[in-house]
């Protein structure tokens, strides 16, 4: 079992930086992938970007790349989602989930959500 936690989130200006994170419970968190995603009012959840268990791999939706950068540290059990030039497009709530294989696209564990709110 893994819990997982976001912070981080909060209202910024078009251009800004913020860095979430996601802290999780659990002995086991160094053995999960881990994704971002978020959800905007209307539309549907999309995932930002992945990272394998021991960091090494990683992988981002286009809207993104270039701008953001997930990474991890698990001897804190912590992922992290660092968003440069910030957009109003990018605002939604932002989830972390864990998953037990990298790039199946399935996460077994969700966290409660974080508001990404971007002002133009």
């Amino acid at each position: 079992q893994v819990q997982l936690v976001e912070s981080g989130g909060g209202l910024v200006q078009a251009g800004d930086s913020l860095r979430l994170s996601c802290a999780a419970s659990g002995r086991t968190f160094s053995s999960y992938a881990m994704g971002w995603f978020r959800q905007a009012p209307g539309k549907a959840r999309e995932l930002v970007a992945a990272i394998s268990w021991g960091g090494g791999r990683t992988n981002y939706t286009d809207s993104v790349k270039g701008r953001f950068t997930i990474s991890r540290d698990n001897a804190k059990n912590t992922v992290y989602l660092q968003m440069n030039s910030l957009k109003p497009e990018d605002s939604a709530v932002y989830y972390c989930a864990a998953s037990k294989v990298y790039g199946l696209g399935i996460y077994d564990y969700w966290g409660q959500g974080t508001q990404v709110t971007v002002s133009s």
